[in-house]
């Protein structure tokens, strides 16, 4: 089997076990997937969800995170970690957003990477789920199973998205992302991953191994 064929064979697996591709985070407007995104930098998609709703009801628009007190932001997002780092990348996004795109997220890879924060792994998320544009959004859970499929050999995430994208049919990539994700947190754990019974294990070669 081919990593192509091996790539298509995940993709329908998944399908059938995840028909519902939905990203984890929580959100109404484009803009706010950036910030989830942000904030889950080291911190799980769970604690997230707790926080943002107390953030966007403090800051409703783009112009009031821009305005923000640093301080005061800072404060809300302390649950996620590393929160002046977070706090000073999302005031500076919002002030981007609104000064050189005229309050919209931007809608290629280009222009996203220009933001306060973003890096590949957020650009692709946002082409994908905001846009529905082709995307490879290359996170731990990602790289851990496309590698654990012989899909890649790297844990470079940049080299797994180049690794990936000729592998997974575009029109299904992002979703396929996201079941990934699912897949990674109910099965192929990084400790532990349930082989035995694994809706995979009939094509992962790292089954073979363990079994």
């Amino acid at each position: 089997m081919t990593k192509k064929e091996r790539a298509l064979r995940a993709c329908e697996t998944l399908e059938q076990v995840y028909p519902e591709a939905t990203c984890a985070l929580k959100y109404e407007k484009p803009y706010e997937l950036l910030i989830a995104v942000r904030l889950s930098a080291q911190c799980t998609d769970a604690r997230v969800n707790l926080v943002t709703p107390k953030l966007f009801a403090a800051y409703p628009t783009l112009e009031d995170f821009a305005a923000a007190d640093i301080a005061d932001l800072e404060e809300i997002v302390r649950p996620c970690g590393f929160y002046h780092m977070k706090a000073k990348s999302i005031k500076e996004m919002a002030g981007q957003l609104l000064e050189n795109f005229n309050g919209v997220v931007p809608d290629t890879m280009e222009e996203l990477l220009t933001l306060s924060g973003v890096g590949r792994k957020t650009a692709n998320l946002i082409l994908g789920d905001v846009y529905g544009k082709p995307a490879i959004v290359a996170d731990t859970h990602f790289i851990r199973i496309t590698g654990r499929l012989g899909l890649t050999k790297s844990k470079d995430p940049v080299q797994v998205e180049r690794d990936l994208r000729p592998l997974v049919p575009p029109e299904r990539s992002s979703d396929f992302c996201h079941r990934i994700v699912w897949f990674g947190r109910d099965t192929c754990r990084a400790r532990k991953p349930q082989c035995k019974g694994c809706p995979m294990a009939e094509f992962c070669p790292s089954c073979e191994e363990k079994v």
